[in-house]
Protein backbone atom coordinates (compact mmCIF):
# COMPACT_ATOMS: atom_id res chain seq x y z
CA UNK A 1 0.00 0.00 0.00
CA UNK A 2 1.25 3.63 -0.78
CA UNK A 3 0.09 4.00 3.03
CA UNK A 4 -1.90 6.64 3.79
CA UNK A 5 -0.46 10.13 3.56
CA UNK A 6 -1.27 10.84 6.98
CA UNK A 7 0.00 13.50 9.61
CA UNK A 8 0.83 16.38 10.02
CA UNK A 9 2.62 19.53 11.33
CA UNK A 10 5.91 18.21 9.93
CA UNK A 11 7.32 17.03 10.80
CA UNK A 12 8.53 17.55 13.39
CA UNK A 13 11.05 17.79 14.32
CA UNK A 14 12.60 15.92 16.78
CA UNK A 15 15.67 14.56 15.61
CA UNK A 16 16.17 10.74 15.63
CA UNK A 17 19.34 8.84 15.53
CA UNK A 18 19.72 6.33 12.68
CA UNK A 19 20.91 3.29 12.88
CA UNK A 20 23.94 2.60 9.73
CA UNK A 21 23.59 -0.81 8.66
CA UNK A 22 27.24 -0.29 7.28
CA UNK A 23 25.79 -1.24 3.41
CA UNK A 24 28.01 -0.18 0.79
CA UNK A 25 26.08 2.20 -1.23
CA UNK A 26 24.71 1.03 -4.80
CA UNK A 27 26.39 3.04 -7.09
CA UNK A 28 24.21 3.35 -10.33
CA UNK A 29 21.47 2.10 -12.19
CA UNK A 30 21.45 -1.58 -14.10
CA UNK A 31 20.15 -0.59 -17.24
CA UNK A 32 17.30 -2.39 -18.61
CA UNK A 33 17.32 -4.73 -21.48
CA UNK A 34 16.12 -3.77 -24.38
CA UNK A 35 12.94 -6.66 -24.70
CA UNK A 36 11.88 -5.43 -20.99
CA UNK A 37 8.25 -3.20 -21.74
CA UNK A 38 8.14 0.46 -22.05
CA UNK A 39 6.13 2.27 -19.30
CA UNK A 40 2.72 2.82 -20.02
CA UNK A 41 2.22 -0.17 -22.51
CA UNK A 42 0.91 -3.18 -21.23
CA UNK A 43 3.24 -6.28 -19.86
CA UNK A 44 2.96 -9.59 -21.51
CA UNK A 45 0.19 -11.91 -20.13
CA UNK A 46 1.11 -13.14 -16.49
CA UNK A 47 4.49 -10.60 -16.59
CA UNK A 48 4.82 -7.93 -14.82
CA UNK A 49 4.70 -4.17 -16.01
CA UNK A 50 8.96 -3.05 -15.70
CA UNK A 51 10.13 0.27 -14.70
CA UNK A 52 13.22 1.50 -14.39
CA UNK A 53 12.18 2.96 -11.07
CA UNK A 54 8.97 2.56 -8.72
CA UNK A 55 8.58 5.19 -5.38
CA UNK A 56 5.93 4.23 -3.38
CA UNK A 57 4.80 7.19 -1.55
CA UNK A 58 3.38 10.29 -3.32
CA UNK A 59 4.93 12.90 -0.78
CA UNK A 60 7.63 15.38 -0.69
CA UNK A 61 10.52 13.10 -0.84
CA UNK A 62 9.03 10.79 -3.42
CA UNK A 63 7.86 13.02 -5.69
CA UNK A 64 11.07 14.78 -5.48
CA UNK A 65 13.18 11.88 -5.83
CA UNK A 66 10.84 10.51 -9.17
CA UNK A 67 11.17 13.24 -10.93
CA UNK A 68 14.91 14.04 -10.38
CA UNK A 69 15.24 10.20 -11.57
CA UNK A 70 13.03 10.97 -14.95
CA UNK A 71 14.66 14.02 -15.93
CA UNK A 72 17.62 11.61 -15.88
CA UNK A 73 15.98 9.21 -18.30
CA UNK A 74 14.77 6.77 -15.58
CA UNK A 75 11.34 5.25 -16.20
CA UNK A 76 9.75 6.25 -13.57
CA UNK A 77 6.30 5.69 -11.62
CA UNK A 78 4.31 6.60 -8.70
CA UNK A 79 2.25 4.56 -6.45
CA UNK A 80 0.04 7.05 -4.35
CA UNK A 81 -3.45 5.72 -2.37
CA UNK A 82 -4.16 9.07 -0.96
CA UNK A 83 -3.59 12.95 -2.64
CA UNK A 84 -0.66 13.78 -4.06
CA UNK A 85 1.42 16.07 -1.89
CA UNK A 86 1.93 13.69 0.96
CA UNK A 87 1.55 14.86 4.81
CA UNK A 88 2.99 18.37 4.06
CA UNK A 89 0.51 19.75 1.46
CA UNK A 90 -2.31 18.19 2.65
CA UNK A 91 -1.93 17.89 6.56
CA UNK A 92 1.20 19.67 7.39
CA UNK A 93 3.43 22.38 7.00
CA UNK A 94 1.25 24.14 4.01
CA UNK A 95 -2.04 24.23 5.44
CA UNK A 96 -0.32 24.44 9.05
CA UNK A 97 1.32 27.41 8.01
CA UNK A 98 -2.49 29.21 6.85
CA UNK A 99 -3.80 28.53 10.20
CA UNK A 100 -0.47 30.21 11.76
CA UNK A 101 -1.08 33.11 9.20
CA UNK A 102 -4.18 33.42 10.29
CA UNK A 103 -3.59 33.33 14.31
CA UNK A 104 -0.50 35.96 13.83
CA UNK A 105 -3.59 37.81 12.14
CA UNK A 106 -5.59 37.65 15.35
CA UNK A 107 -2.74 38.48 17.45
CA UNK A 108 -1.68 42.06 15.33
CA UNK A 109 -5.51 42.88 15.72
CA UNK A 110 -5.07 43.33 19.69
CA UNK A 111 -2.22 45.71 18.80
CA UNK A 112 -4.18 47.82 15.89
CA UNK A 113 -5.10 50.30 18.90
CA UNK A 114 -1.59 50.81 20.15
CA UNK A 115 -0.34 51.57 16.37
CA UNK A 116 -3.24 54.53 16.57
CA UNK A 117 -5.81 52.11 14.38
CA UNK A 118 -9.49 52.39 15.32
CA UNK A 119 -11.28 48.78 15.43
CA UNK A 120 -14.11 47.56 16.39
CA UNK A 121 -16.52 44.79 16.38
CA UNK A 122 -13.72 42.69 14.48
CA UNK A 123 -14.92 39.32 14.40
CA UNK A 124 -13.83 35.76 12.70
CA UNK A 125 -15.30 33.43 10.78
CA UNK A 126 -13.27 30.01 10.63
CA UNK A 127 -15.27 28.98 7.70
CA UNK A 128 -14.13 31.22 5.66
CA UNK A 129 -10.17 30.68 6.34
CA UNK A 130 -10.88 26.93 6.18
CA UNK A 131 -12.66 26.93 2.76
CA UNK A 132 -9.99 29.16 1.21
CA UNK A 133 -7.01 27.09 2.76
CA UNK A 134 -8.50 23.77 1.72
CA UNK A 135 -8.90 25.24 -1.98
CA UNK A 136 -5.52 26.45 -2.16
CA UNK A 137 -4.17 22.98 -0.95
CA UNK A 138 -6.35 21.42 -3.63
CA UNK A 139 -4.69 23.41 -6.02
CA UNK A 140 -1.63 22.16 -5.33
CA UNK A 141 -2.61 18.24 -5.44
CA UNK A 142 -3.46 19.23 -9.06
CA UNK A 143 -0.16 20.97 -9.32
CA UNK A 144 1.37 18.03 -8.59
CA UNK A 145 -0.19 15.44 -11.01
CA UNK A 146 0.23 18.30 -13.32
CA UNK A 147 4.08 18.16 -12.95
CA UNK A 148 3.94 14.15 -12.51
CA UNK A 149 2.45 14.02 -16.42
CA UNK A 150 4.91 16.92 -18.02
CA UNK A 151 7.96 14.52 -16.79
CA UNK A 152 6.25 11.26 -18.32
CA UNK A 153 6.20 9.58 -14.84
CA UNK A 154 2.77 7.17 -14.22
CA UNK A 155 0.87 7.56 -11.54
CA UNK A 156 -0.64 4.42 -9.85
CA UNK A 157 -3.66 5.34 -7.75
CA UNK A 158 -3.86 1.88 -4.88
CA UNK A 159 -2.04 0.52 -1.95
CA UNK A 160 1.63 -1.23 -2.99
CA UNK A 161 2.37 -4.61 -1.28
CA UNK A 162 5.46 -6.62 -1.83
CA UNK A 163 5.21 -9.84 -3.06
CA UNK A 164 7.60 -13.05 -1.89
CA UNK A 165 8.97 -13.60 -5.52
CA UNK A 166 13.10 -13.75 -5.47
CA UNK A 167 12.85 -10.47 -7.09
CA UNK A 168 11.08 -7.48 -5.12
CA UNK A 169 7.58 -6.95 -6.80
CA UNK A 170 4.90 -4.81 -6.15
CA UNK A 171 0.89 -6.04 -6.41
CA UNK A 172 -1.08 -2.52 -6.89
CA UNK A 173 -4.65 -3.34 -7.48
CA UNK A 174 -4.04 -6.90 -8.76
CA UNK A 175 -1.64 -5.24 -10.98
CA UNK A 176 2.16 -6.23 -10.33
CA UNK A 177 5.36 -4.11 -11.24
CA UNK A 178 8.86 -4.23 -11.06
CA UNK A 179 11.88 -2.69 -11.00
CA UNK A 180 15.65 -2.71 -10.53
CA UNK A 181 15.13 -0.20 -7.94
CA UNK A 182 12.61 0.83 -5.60
CA UNK A 183 12.15 3.58 -3.03
CA UNK A 184 9.91 3.32 -0.05
CA UNK A 185 8.69 6.96 0.64
CA UNK A 186 5.42 6.27 2.54
CA UNK A 187 6.14 8.97 5.25
CA UNK A 188 3.91 8.37 9.01
CA UNK A 189 0.83 9.24 10.88
CA UNK A 190 0.06 10.59 14.38
CA UNK A 191 0.09 8.40 16.93
CA UNK A 192 -3.08 8.12 19.26
CA UNK A 193 -3.23 5.39 22.59
CA UNK A 194 -5.59 2.65 21.88
CA UNK A 195 -8.65 3.07 23.96
CA UNK A 196 -7.26 -0.60 26.27
CA UNK A 197 -4.34 2.07 27.13
CA UNK A 198 -6.48 5.02 27.94
CA UNK A 199 -10.17 4.73 28.06
CA UNK A 200 -12.09 7.19 25.40
CA UNK A 201 -8.74 8.25 23.74
CA UNK A 202 -10.54 7.11 20.45
CA UNK A 203 -13.05 10.69 21.18
CA UNK A 204 -10.14 12.39 20.39
CA UNK A 205 -8.59 13.69 17.13
CA UNK A 206 -4.67 14.03 15.69
CA UNK A 207 -3.50 16.66 13.90
CA UNK A 208 -4.86 15.26 11.08
CA UNK A 209 -8.57 15.81 12.59
CA UNK A 210 -7.34 19.28 13.24
CA UNK A 211 -7.28 20.07 9.62
CA UNK A 212 -11.14 18.60 9.53
CA UNK A 213 -12.33 20.83 12.16
CA UNK A 214 -15.73 22.59 10.51
CA UNK A 215 -15.53 25.72 13.62
CA UNK A 216 -13.13 26.76 16.35
CA UNK A 217 -13.29 24.77 19.42
CA UNK A 218 -14.33 26.81 22.50
CA UNK A 219 -12.92 24.27 24.87
CA UNK A 220 -9.49 22.82 23.35
CA UNK A 221 -7.47 20.46 25.24
CA UNK A 222 -4.04 19.39 23.49
CA UNK A 223 -1.55 16.62 24.66
CA UNK A 224 1.82 16.65 24.05
CA UNK A 225 5.27 18.80 24.40
CA UNK A 226 6.61 18.69 20.53
CA UNK A 227 6.85 20.71 18.09
CA UNK A 228 3.29 19.76 16.62
CA UNK A 229 1.57 20.50 20.48
CA UNK A 230 3.10 23.81 20.27
CA UNK A 231 1.92 24.54 17.11
CA UNK A 232 -1.45 23.97 17.20
CA UNK A 233 -2.13 25.02 20.76
CA UNK A 234 -0.94 28.45 20.07
CA UNK A 235 -3.03 28.52 16.94
CA UNK A 236 -5.99 28.27 18.50
CA UNK A 237 -5.09 29.85 21.46
CA UNK A 238 -4.66 32.97 19.29
CA UNK A 239 -8.29 32.44 17.28
CA UNK A 240 -9.90 32.61 20.48
CA UNK A 241 -10.37 29.10 21.95
CA UNK A 242 -9.35 28.34 25.70
CA UNK A 243 -6.51 26.19 25.20
CA UNK A 244 -4.90 23.75 28.15
CA UNK A 245 -1.52 21.96 27.04
CA UNK A 246 -1.17 18.54 29.12
CA UNK A 247 2.71 17.73 29.04
CA UNK A 248 4.53 14.65 30.83
CA UNK A 249 7.24 16.99 32.26
CA UNK A 250 7.96 20.39 33.38
CA UNK A 251 8.66 21.79 29.86
CA UNK A 252 8.29 21.53 25.76
CA UNK A 253 10.17 21.09 23.23
CA UNK A 254 12.25 18.81 25.58
CA UNK A 255 14.83 18.31 22.44
CA UNK A 256 15.62 21.78 21.48
CA UNK A 257 18.02 24.00 23.67
CA UNK A 258 17.59 24.23 26.98
CA UNK A 259 17.23 28.27 26.41
CA UNK A 260 14.18 27.66 23.86
CA UNK A 261 12.33 24.99 26.02
CA UNK A 262 12.32 27.02 28.83
CA UNK A 263 11.52 29.96 27.04
CA UNK A 264 8.67 28.61 24.93
CA UNK A 265 6.42 27.20 27.69
CA UNK A 266 6.84 30.67 29.70
CA UNK A 267 5.63 32.65 26.32
CA UNK A 268 2.59 29.64 26.21
CA UNK A 269 1.38 30.94 29.21
CA UNK A 270 1.93 34.68 28.99
CA UNK A 271 -0.57 33.71 26.00
CA UNK A 272 -3.08 32.43 28.38
CA UNK A 273 -2.71 28.29 27.21
CA UNK A 274 -2.75 26.29 30.64
CA UNK A 275 -0.01 23.99 30.55
CA UNK A 276 -0.50 21.29 32.77
CA UNK A 277 2.67 20.08 34.13
CA UNK A 278 3.98 16.42 34.99
CA UNK A 279 0.24 15.57 33.61
CA UNK A 280 -1.24 11.76 32.15
CA UNK A 281 -4.85 11.48 30.69
CA UNK A 282 -6.23 8.89 32.43
CA UNK A 283 -9.81 8.69 30.88
CA UNK A 284 -11.93 10.31 28.42
CA UNK A 285 -15.84 10.33 28.25
CA UNK A 286 -18.29 11.75 26.41
CA UNK A 287 -21.06 14.09 27.84
CA UNK A 288 -24.09 16.25 26.82
CA UNK A 289 -21.50 19.02 27.43
CA UNK A 290 -18.50 17.93 25.39
CA UNK A 291 -16.13 15.59 26.39
CA UNK A 292 -14.40 14.90 30.11
CA UNK A 293 -10.85 14.34 30.57
CA UNK A 294 -9.55 12.78 33.73
CA UNK A 295 -5.91 13.92 34.08
CA UNK A 296 -3.73 12.56 36.58
CA UNK A 297 -0.52 14.99 37.54
CA UNK A 298 2.15 13.63 39.30
CA UNK A 299 4.57 16.03 39.98
CA UNK A 300 8.43 14.94 41.48
CA UNK A 301 8.37 14.13 45.46
CA UNK A 302 4.01 14.51 45.52
CA UNK A 303 1.23 11.69 45.67
CA UNK A 304 -0.32 11.86 42.52
CA UNK A 305 -3.28 13.84 41.98
CA UNK A 306 -6.42 13.86 39.50
CA UNK A 307 -7.87 16.68 38.39
CA UNK A 308 -11.46 16.23 35.61
CA UNK A 309 -11.52 19.22 32.67
CA UNK A 310 -14.89 19.55 31.71
CA UNK A 311 -17.12 20.64 28.79
CA UNK A 312 -14.04 19.82 26.23
CA UNK A 313 -15.00 20.65 23.06
CA UNK A 314 -11.52 19.41 21.44
CA UNK A 315 -9.09 16.52 22.37
CA UNK A 316 -6.16 16.52 20.48
CA UNK A 317 -3.48 14.12 20.58
CA UNK A 318 0.56 15.28 19.80
CA UNK A 319 2.14 12.50 21.24
CA UNK A 320 4.41 11.19 18.01
CA UNK A 321 4.62 9.55 15.09
CA UNK A 322 4.13 6.26 13.40
CA UNK A 323 5.40 5.00 10.71
CA UNK A 324 3.80 3.73 7.80
CA UNK A 325 5.12 0.39 6.96
CA UNK A 326 2.58 -2.06 8.65
CA UNK A 327 0.86 -3.03 5.27
CA UNK A 328 3.28 -2.98 2.94
CA UNK A 329 4.26 -6.59 3.69
CA UNK A 330 8.21 -5.37 4.26
CA UNK A 331 8.21 -8.99 6.39
CA UNK A 332 8.33 -10.63 2.58
CA UNK A 333 11.47 -8.28 1.90
CA UNK A 334 12.96 -9.20 5.17
CA UNK A 335 13.99 -5.41 5.56
CA UNK A 336 15.10 -4.44 9.05
CA UNK A 337 13.41 -2.11 10.93
CA UNK A 338 13.82 -0.58 14.31
CA UNK A 339 11.81 -1.08 17.24
CA UNK A 340 8.91 1.52 16.26
CA UNK A 341 9.05 -0.02 12.42
CA UNK A 342 11.05 2.82 11.33
CA UNK A 343 13.12 1.42 8.26
CA UNK A 344 16.43 1.25 8.93
CA UNK A 345 19.06 2.94 6.29
CA UNK A 346 22.91 3.62 5.56
CA UNK A 347 24.02 7.01 5.07
CA UNK A 348 22.84 6.62 1.46
CA UNK A 349 19.50 5.41 2.28
CA UNK A 350 20.11 1.82 1.55
CA UNK A 351 18.09 -0.47 3.03
CA UNK A 352 18.84 -4.08 4.00
CA UNK A 353 17.87 -5.49 0.64
CA UNK A 354 19.68 -4.01 -2.29
CA UNK A 355 17.46 -2.21 -4.75
CA UNK A 356 15.41 -1.21 -2.14
CA UNK A 357 16.01 2.21 -0.38
CA UNK A 358 13.70 4.82 1.81
CA UNK A 359 13.59 8.42 2.63
CA UNK A 360 12.20 10.38 4.42
CA UNK A 361 9.37 10.13 7.58
CA UNK A 362 9.46 6.46 7.47
CA UNK A 363 12.88 6.05 8.20
CA UNK A 364 12.95 8.03 11.68
CA UNK A 365 15.09 10.88 10.94
CA UNK A 366 15.03 14.32 11.25
CA UNK A 367 11.20 14.52 10.12
CA UNK A 368 11.63 17.55 7.94
CA UNK A 369 9.71 18.43 4.38
CA UNK A 370 13.45 19.55 3.14
CA UNK A 371 15.16 16.79 4.45
CA UNK A 372 13.12 14.17 2.71
CA UNK A 373 13.11 16.15 -0.60
CA UNK A 374 16.98 16.77 -0.42
CA UNK A 375 17.72 12.98 0.43
CA UNK A 376 15.04 11.72 -2.46
CA UNK A 377 17.12 14.20 -4.46
CA UNK A 378 20.48 13.16 -4.05
CA UNK A 379 19.39 9.07 -4.38
CA UNK A 380 17.94 9.63 -7.76
CA UNK A 381 21.27 11.27 -8.86
CA UNK A 382 23.46 8.66 -7.09
CA UNK A 383 21.44 5.47 -9.07
CA UNK A 384 20.60 7.42 -12.71
CA UNK A 385 23.29 10.10 -12.84
CA UNK A 386 26.54 8.09 -11.69
CA UNK A 387 27.32 10.34 -8.59
CA UNK A 388 28.63 7.61 -6.36
CA UNK A 389 28.89 9.91 -3.39
CA UNK A 390 25.55 11.56 -3.87
CA UNK A 391 23.74 11.31 -0.12
CA UNK A 392 22.41 13.78 2.05
CA UNK A 393 24.65 15.07 5.24
CA UNK A 394 22.02 15.44 7.92
CA UNK A 395 24.48 18.01 10.45
CA UNK A 396 23.31 21.59 10.73
CA UNK A 397 20.04 21.44 9.47
CA UNK A 398 17.97 24.57 10.30
CA UNK A 399 14.18 24.27 11.38
CA UNK A 400 11.61 26.52 12.48
CA UNK A 401 8.66 26.00 15.04
CA UNK A 402 5.65 28.01 14.45
CA UNK A 403 5.11 28.99 17.89
CA UNK A 404 3.91 32.27 19.21
CA UNK A 405 6.86 33.75 18.75
CA UNK A 406 7.75 31.18 16.55
CA UNK A 407 11.57 29.32 17.03
CA UNK A 408 14.57 29.13 14.45
CA UNK A 409 17.76 26.61 15.26
CA UNK A 410 20.24 24.94 13.80
CA UNK A 411 23.27 23.07 14.91
CA UNK A 412 23.80 21.21 17.93
CA UNK A 413 22.24 22.39 21.13
CA UNK A 414 24.60 23.88 24.46
CA UNK A 415 23.72 20.56 26.35
CA UNK A 416 25.03 18.32 22.86
CA UNK A 417 28.11 20.43 22.19
CA UNK A 418 29.11 19.98 26.05
CA UNK A 419 29.06 16.14 25.31
CA UNK A 420 30.81 16.95 21.88
CA UNK A 421 33.64 19.01 22.46
CA UNK A 422 33.73 18.90 26.67
CA UNK A 423 33.14 22.20 28.84
CA UNK A 424 36.17 23.89 28.63
CA UNK A 425 35.86 23.65 24.91
CA UNK A 426 32.45 25.59 24.51
CA UNK A 427 31.79 28.83 25.17
CA UNK A 428 27.68 30.38 24.53
CA UNK A 429 26.88 33.98 24.22
CA UNK A 430 23.18 34.69 24.87
CA UNK A 431 20.81 37.90 25.00
CA UNK A 432 17.26 38.25 25.69
CA UNK A 433 15.38 41.81 24.53
CA UNK A 434 12.11 42.79 24.24
CA UNK A 435 11.62 43.45 19.93
CA UNK A 436 11.24 47.40 19.36
CA UNK A 437 7.54 46.39 17.27
CA UNK A 438 6.69 45.98 21.38
CA UNK A 439 7.81 49.67 22.14
CA UNK A 440 4.16 50.73 21.42
CA UNK A 441 2.15 47.92 22.33
CA UNK A 442 0.51 46.82 26.04
CA UNK A 443 0.88 43.21 24.39
CA UNK A 444 4.34 42.14 24.92
CA UNK A 445 6.85 39.04 23.75
CA UNK A 446 10.38 38.57 24.39
CA UNK A 447 13.38 37.90 22.01
CA UNK A 448 16.22 35.64 22.97
CA UNK A 449 19.05 34.37 21.23
CA UNK A 450 22.07 32.03 21.68
CA UNK A 451 25.30 31.09 19.75
CA UNK A 452 27.19 28.05 20.86
CA UNK A 453 30.99 28.14 20.12
CA UNK A 454 33.81 25.51 20.02
CA UNK A 455 37.65 25.43 20.18
CA UNK A 456 40.11 28.40 20.06
CA UNK A 457 38.53 30.07 16.84
CA UNK A 458 35.04 29.90 18.56
CA UNK A 459 33.31 27.87 15.62
CA UNK A 460 29.45 28.52 15.84
CA UNK A 461 28.20 25.07 16.16
CA UNK A 462 24.48 25.74 17.80
CA UNK A 463 22.40 29.18 16.87
CA UNK A 464 19.22 29.31 18.22
CA UNK A 465 16.34 31.74 19.04
CA UNK A 466 12.78 32.75 19.54
CA UNK A 467 11.58 35.62 18.79
CA UNK A 468 9.54 37.82 16.16
CA UNK A 469 10.99 37.47 12.54
CA UNK A 470 13.20 34.18 13.64
CA UNK A 471 11.61 32.16 11.17
CA UNK A 472 12.43 34.44 8.50
CA UNK A 473 16.02 35.09 9.27
CA UNK A 474 17.71 31.89 10.20
CA UNK A 475 18.21 30.77 6.45
CA UNK A 476 20.53 33.41 5.97
CA UNK A 477 22.24 32.25 9.35
CA UNK A 478 21.81 28.78 8.76
CA UNK A 479 23.97 29.10 5.50
CA UNK A 480 26.90 30.65 7.61
CA UNK A 481 26.89 28.12 10.37
CA UNK A 482 26.88 25.14 7.55
CA UNK A 483 29.80 26.96 5.74
CA UNK A 484 31.38 26.92 9.11
CA UNK A 485 31.45 30.73 9.87
CA UNK A 486 33.35 31.69 13.89
CA UNK A 487 32.46 34.20 15.92
CA UNK A 488 34.51 36.91 14.70
CA UNK A 489 32.89 36.16 11.56
CA UNK A 490 29.67 37.02 13.01
CA UNK A 491 31.25 39.68 14.80
CA UNK A 492 33.01 41.27 11.87
CA UNK A 493 29.55 41.39 9.99
CA UNK A 494 27.67 45.47 9.55
CA UNK A 495 24.53 45.09 11.56
CA UNK A 496 21.27 46.07 9.90
CA UNK A 497 19.57 48.52 12.39
CA UNK A 498 17.13 48.30 14.08
CA UNK A 499 16.29 44.90 13.80
CA UNK A 500 16.41 41.59 15.81
CA UNK A 501 18.77 40.06 14.03
CA UNK A 502 21.30 42.48 14.32
CA UNK A 503 21.99 41.35 17.79
CA UNK A 504 23.60 38.10 16.28
CA UNK A 505 26.52 40.22 15.33
CA UNK A 506 26.84 42.13 18.18
CA UNK A 507 26.88 39.64 20.92
CA UNK A 508 29.20 39.80 23.95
Amino acid sequence: MAVPVPPLIYRGLAAHRILSTGLAPLVRRCPLPPSRAMAGAPPPAGRPLAFDYLVIGGGSGGLASARRAAEHGARTAVVESNKLGGTCVNVGCVPKKVMWNTAVHAEYIHDHADYGFQTSDVKFNWRTIKEKRDAYVSQLNGIYQNNLNKAKIETINGHATFTSDPEPMLVVNGKSYTAPHILIATGGRPSIPPDSEVPGASLGITSDGFFELEELPGRSVIVGAGYIAVEIAGILSALGSKAALLIRQDKVLRTFDSMISSHCTQELENAGIEVWRYSQVKSVTKTSGGLEVRVMCTAPGRKPTFKTIPDVDCLLWAIGRDPNTEELNLDKLGLQLDEKGHIVVDDFQNTSRKGIYAVGDVCGRALLTPVAIAAGRKLSQRLFEGQEDSKLDYSNIPTVVFSHPPIGTVGLTEEEALVKYGKDNVKTFTTSFTPMYHAVTKRKTKCVMKLVCSGKEEKVVGLHMQGLGCDEMLQGFAVAVKMGATKADFDNTVAIHPTSSEELVTLR
